[in-house]
């Protein structure tokens, strides 16, 4: 099973590649599961509505990580773990590096026990490619209210200095992982980005 995560800062079209993504293998005659965290499970879907909530900004960023790795948990076991069992390609909107930028950095948890509890939840499984798509985050958060009419979620609503913070330690993973982590400026217009993303699952699992 090829299991792809799709990472980045807010606004910058990670979830849209996915879906363009599969859209491609689909024609290509490959199996697809298109899924996210939070929110991947009916429990996740949840779990989802009070993490995003902009009305719970008094969320303890101890008890929002917890819950998004409660998250991850239950979806590696209710759908993760089975569409490998069945040879999916799978492509999955966040996952455990989220975890490390966006709780880890982003809100200043312990590395050690940040490590150790994700590695709980995800049960050893791992992706075999992650691409991170990279902006500005002051671009990206602009387009991600212009998207949902003004509005912030939770994660949208922190300072720029927090997504600043984000945006370093996603790129810090990939010099970390290069042969897992691709990054792919999401500046340029959709179709281009699209393209490249396609051009690296070419070459990666033999398209």
């Amino acid at each position: 099973m090829p299991f792809i995560t799709f990472e980045g800062v807010e606004g910058s079209g990670k979830s849209t590649q996915l879906r363009l993504a599969a859209e491609k293998l689909r024609a290509a005659g490959r199996e697809v599961v298109e899924t996210r965290e939070p929110g991947g499970t009916a429990i996740g879907s949840t779990l989802r509505e009070i993490l995003m909530d902009a009305g719970n900004m008094g969320l303890d960023p101890v008890a929002e990580w917890l819950l998004l790795e409660a998250d991850r948990r239950q979806h590696v076991r209710e759908v993760l773990q089975p569409s490998a069992a069945r040879g999916a390609f799978v492509l999955c909107d966040r996952y455990s590096d989220t975890t490390e930028a966006y709780q880890q950095v982003g809100r200043g948890l312990d590395a050690r026990a940040v490590r150790s509890v994700d590695a709980i939840a995800r049960d050893g499984l791992l992706p075999d490619l992650t691409l991170l798509y990279d902006v500005d985050p002051g671009d990206g958060l602009a387009r991600s209210r212009a998207r949902d009419g003004g509005r912030s979620d939770r994660f949208a609503a922190a300072g720029l200095e927090f997504h600043q913070r984000v945006r370093e330690a996603y790129l810090e993973i990939a010099r970390r992982e290069p042969g897992r982590v691709r990054v792919i400026s999401s500046d340029a217009p959709r179709d281009r980005v699209s393209a490249e993303t396609w051009r690296i699952l070419s070459e990666r699992f033999s398209l």
